[in-house]
């Protein structure tokens, strides 16, 4: 018999690991389905092999290390299929089970396991594949295009909406097509709709706080609306926020628990930062996404956050005297 040894106070609550993470797996859902009906079945495809590649290392590494299983609770599927929907549905399959394996083993396996890696998982591997492969990371096939389930995928890539306004110029796309889904990208940053929805869910099933997707968003709308590279500021900051992985970084990869700040107020600050650096990237970069490396940045200051903004423990009493109300 194994007992779970833990300091107090004990808080006896229905959260546990695999529920919060099959919440995160539904609230995905929509988001799969669009990016499936916008690219095809190889999207389907790509979101498979990510998942199945990190179930198998999550299950493997424990197995080599000697650890308790974890592959249960769902965390590997999760991050599979979020590094999935960050990548294009062009993408080689093999890209996807390499990116699923580094993301598992190294960005989470090598820091100790769930809970205590400091980078985001799923943004870890996409970074190291743009740096390894960043000509497949960079084509992405129009909404429609017929790509094939085998084989190698020819495509003429098509330009998204960042690729327009890093120009600068606003994208072809309606305001209304980029909402619901029809454009090209990345699997899942295609339909602001779909992940939005996603995002209400988990609000109402408590799994994230607004703090984090709150701040980031309102900061890239602030910035992108005062440094606006058009003459309508209004449509500019729409634009910034449907297009790319902004809704996708915001709502599912910043808000995770591990590497963002437990503290309300390092939770806020931490969403605007990665929405100052969002911004920063997009507008200074060589690529017109800034998203990845905002969130892994951030991630980095995690800590840092935390400690410059406490929060009073309980019973705790004030430095002049008295408890603090």
């Amino acid at each position: 018999m194994k007992f779970a040894v833990t300091a107090s106070p004990h808080i006896r609550s229905g959260d546990n690991t695999r529920r919060i993470m099959l919440d995160v797996l539904i609230a995905l859902i929509p988001t799969l389905i669009a990016g499936t009906v916008v690219f095809g079945l190889r999207a389907l495809a790509v979101c498979a092999v990510s998942v199945v590649a990190a179930v198998a290392a999550e299950w493997l590494w424990r197995k080599i290390t000697r650890q308790y299983g974890t592959v249960s609770d769902f965390s590997a599927a999760v991050t599979g299929l979020l590094l999935a929907l960050t990548l294009p549905a062009s993408v080689p399959y093999w890209a996807a089970a390499v990116g699923a394996v580094f993301a598992v083993v190294v960005v989470k396996g090598f820091f100790g396991g769930l809970g205590q890696n400091i980078f985001n998982p799923a943004l870890g591997a996409r970074a190291l594949l743009m740096l390894v492969i960043p000509s497949a990371m960079t084509r992405f096939a129009a909404p429609g295009t017929a790509l094939p389930l085998t084989g190698e995928v020819d495509i003429v890539s098509s330009a998204t909406a960042l690729h327009h306004m890093q120009i600068p110029a606003l994208p072809e796309q309606s305001l209304l097509d980029m909402f619901l889904g029809n454009i090209g990208g990345c699997i899942g940053e295609v339909s602001a709709l779909a992940l939005l929805l996603g995002g209400a869910y988990l609000v109402a099933r408590d799994v994230i706080k607004l703090r984090i997707p709150a701040s980031y968003l309102a900061t890239v709308a602030l910035l992108t609306a005062i440094f606006c590279k058009d003459q309508d500021p209004l449509q500019w900051m729409l634009y910034s926020l449907l297009g790319g992985g902004v809704l996708l970084g915001a709502i599912f990869m910043a808000s995770d628990y591990a590497t963002s700040p437990a503290t309300p107020g390092g939770q806020v600050l931490y969403g605007v930062g990665c929405g100052v650096l969002t911004v920063v990237f997009r507008y200074t970069g060589l690529y017109p996404e800034g998203v990845t490396y905002a969130i892994l940045l951030m991630n980095a200051a995690s800590w840092l956050l935390e400690r410059f903004t406490p929060t009073r423990l309980f019973g705790a009493p004030q430095k002049k005297g008295g408890l603090r109300r």
